[in-house]
């Protein structure tokens, strides 16, 4: 069993750090992180990565209370939230104390869907739910860049998220390695 693994869509959001770049949407986040978990499993997940959200600015950050997968819809009961484990969500809380703790959705579409939720993002549910199934404590961790309902990618700020992933992961790999 290794030590914390730092699992993001992409090698830019992992901020050079060692981790897996799972792959952009909550499929190939699942499937990805279900192998590494299979191969060798951590003690820890650390999930990270930018976001949408509506009425946050670039660069502020958010620590998912839950992840609640947007588009799933059936007529039967589904499963559609996933929790971070409750004292590696504690541990992320203090080492981020002016960190937003919000749920945060998880949707396949750029763009948002119409949850009420402030935050979405891609991955989310997928990593927390493969390691849920692995048994393997896991939390999320997301850097605005864009308003959810902004169309034009220019105006994103992408690299402001970056810079508040870099700025904040040493202190979240610390405090999950506890």
């Amino acid at each position: 069993m290794s030590g914390v693994l730092l699992v993001a869509a992409t090698e830019i959001e992992l901020c050079h750090h060692e981790g897996l770049a799972c792959g952009i949407g909550p499929v190939e986040a699942a499937a990805a992180t279900a192998r590494a978990l299979a191969v060798d499993p951590p003690r820890a997940v650390v999930h990270v990565g930018v976001a949408g959200a509506r009425g946050l600015m670039p660069g502020a950050l958010v620590i998912g209370t839950e992840s609640v997968y947007c588009d799933i819809a059936a007529k039967i009961p589904v499963i559609d939230r996933a929790s971070p484990d409750g004292s590696l969500l504690e541990a992320v809380r203090a080492a981020l104390p002016d960190a937003l703790a919000l749920p945060i959705g998880t949707s396949a579409a750029v763009g948002g869907t119409d949850t009420g939720l402030r935050v979405e993002a891609m991955e989310g549910f997928g990593v927390l739910r493969a390691c849920a199934h692995a048994g393997v404590p896991a939390v999320e961790i997301r850097a605005i860049s864009n308003e959810i309902t902004e169309a034009d990618r220019a105006r994103w700020r992408i690299g402001r998220a970056i810079e508040a992933l870099a700025e904040a992961l040493p202190a979240v790999l610390a405090a999950a390695a506890k």
